[in-house]
């Protein structure tokens, strides 16, 4: 899920035409050594914090079908999480990097939610809401000064970016429907000693009845008509 949840900043940041403008946007943790080895306009989405909202966590199970609408599989029901990013942008001049910010603050506060053309593997097909919170007050996560003491590097203007994503749940597999009758066999044994073969009962249609399967209801014959009172037998 996590790398789903980048697939989506990624087109979504696409879309802003950061990366028709050659600016790369990339994941990786901006340490001095990455920074001193940058060498192109960058936007850094970095990833440094993953919490459950246990608030929304269910219970119980779905069921899944397949195409003709049999039931597959039974899945827990999905968690969810929130995906805190530190996203920053880097240039050759102070102007360039607030330049970047600026496009990217204004593509991501844009936006609620990552929208849903831009989910893929689990995120697609569970077909949940992925919010986006982008520059909150209220992100419950680690102050941008501690990341980037962290990180060995030295204080930069920055985004932060929570992403509330569903983590699928576990798919069990159920038995297989039924597609065959039952084989009824009998103790009895031909003249010649032989035992008499099953016998395998079929479900079929009422207007189709086998000589060895199970015909559907029949129809009752119609009641005679009731004789008035004073009517004359034959």
């Amino acid at each position: 899920m996590i790398h789903e949840v980048d697939e989506g900043l990624r087109r979504l940041l696409g879309e802003s035409g950061l990366e028709a403008s050659g600016v790369e946007v990339v994941f990786d943790a901006p340490t001095r050594d990455w920074a001193a080895r940058r060498t192109a306009p960058t936007v850094c989405v970095f990833l440094y914090d993953i919490r459950e909202d246990a608030a929304r966590r269910g219970s119980g199970a779905g069921e899944v079908y397949d195409t003709d609408g049999h039931l597959v599989a039974r899945r827990t029901p999905p968690r969810w999480f929130e995906l805190t990013y530190l996203v920053t942008a880097w240039a050759s001049r102070p102007q360039d990097e607030h330049r970047l910010l600026s496009q990217v603050l204004a593509c991501l506060a844009a936006a609620d939610t990552l929208p849903a053309r831009l989910l893929t593997g689990t995120l697609a097909e569970l077909g949940l809401t992925v919010g986006l919170d982008t520059a909150g007050a209220g992100l419950d996560a680690p102050a941008a000064s501690d990341v980037w003491s962290a990180l060995g590097g030295d204080l930069k203007a920055s985004l932060g970016v929570r992403v509330r994503a569903p983590l699928a749940g576990v798919s069990r597999a159920v038995a297989p429907p039924v597609t065959e009758g039952l084989v009824v066999r009998s103790a009895a044994r031909s003249e010649g000693g032989e035992t008499v073969p099953g016998r395998r009962l079929r479900y079929t249609e009422a207007s189709d009845p086998g000589p060895d399967g199970f015909a559907g209801p029949r129809e009752r014959p119609a009641a005679p008509a009731r004789r008035r009172r004073g009517d004359r037998r034959p």
